[in-house]
Formats: C-alpha cells, structure tokens, sequence
C-alpha cells in the first residue's frame, strides 16, 4: 500500500539538500511512492511503486532517511539525480582506470578523481560517474572537492552502492 503522507515534506528536505527541483524528480507526484516507516512512525527508506509495507523487496530504493534528516542515495534515486541536476551538481567523475571497480561497488580514491563539484563538502551524498556522465555509483563524499583534486592518495568517497557490471543493468 502506497503512503504519500510526508511525501510534500520530503520533498522539502531532498531540495534543501541537494538544491531547487531534486524534490520533484526523486519523488514526482505522477508516481506511487512507498514509505518504510520505524516502529515510532519515522520515514527509513523511500521505494519507488506500490511495495508491501512488510519489508519484501519489491521496489527500488530511491534514498534511506537518516535520523538527522539528511537523504542516503539509492542507485534508483541516484539515476533520478543525475537526470534532474545538470552537471557537475553533486558529481565526482572518474577515469576509465578505476570504473570498473567503482561499478562493482568499491570505494572511490582521489588519485582517480578527474573532475567534482566545487561545491563538494565531507559527508555529502555524491553521485561517482564518468566522463560521459553516466552513472557507476552513489555515495558519501570523505574530501572536500578542492582536496580531491589536490590529493595523490586517500579515499574520495565511501561508495555505498554501484550499478553493477554492464551485463547486468
């Protein structure tokens, strides 16, 4: 059963965090969207379509919401993103040498980081693509962006989910 109570304030907070329209593409009103709620009522996780509140794994995870009311990415959510926000907004692009690595869902390094949003801080929620901007992965960001691109060595960003190989998406 879908719930779209709290959808509206969801939407705030995704535009507070990640800028103006990211409220409306990870969560469109067209579109049934499920919330997984705590024991306390609080939203956990956003699933794209009409999901069984029982915790089957039906749906996609579009974001996981933290107790301090910051969005955790899907690749779902992280796809919505990237066509929502033009580049570099929240991006951190990577060569050909660490893609397929990043893909399978490994932690990005600064010594691989070619380009990033200026405006990348610790702690922010990135999306890791490459020059052609398609998606590898989704994440949180462990360097300010002048320091991924200043630094040899040294996590970038703690991918917490990549797309898979190519024979699989």
């Amino acid at each position: 059963m879908s719930d779209t109570t709290g959808i509206p304030d969801l939407r705030v907070n995704a535009d507070y965090q990640f800028g103006a329209g990211a409220g409306a593409a990870l969560f469109p009103d067209e579109e049934p969207l499920s919330i997984r709620r705590s024991s306390g009522g609080r939203p956990r996780q956003v699933l794209a379509g009409d999901v069984d509140p029982s915790g089957g794994d039906e749906g996609d995870r579009l974001v996981s919401y933290g107790t301090d009311g910051r969005f955790t990415l899907g690749i779902a959510g992280g796809k919505r993103l990237r066509e929502a926000l033009d580049p570099p907004a929240y991006r951190v692009v990577v060569g050909e040498e660490s893609e397929p690595f990043v893909r399978e869902g490994r932690n990005t390094f600064a010594k691989f980081v070619r380009e990033v949003d200026e405006a990348v801080r610790p702690g922010d929620e990135v999306l890791v693509v490459t020059p052609t901007d398609e998606l590898l992965a989704v994440g949180r960001a462990e360097l300010a962006a002048i320091e991924m691109r200043a630094f040899d060595t040294g996590m970038a960003v703690k991918v917490r989910e990549g797309i898979g190989t190519e024979d699989e998406t």
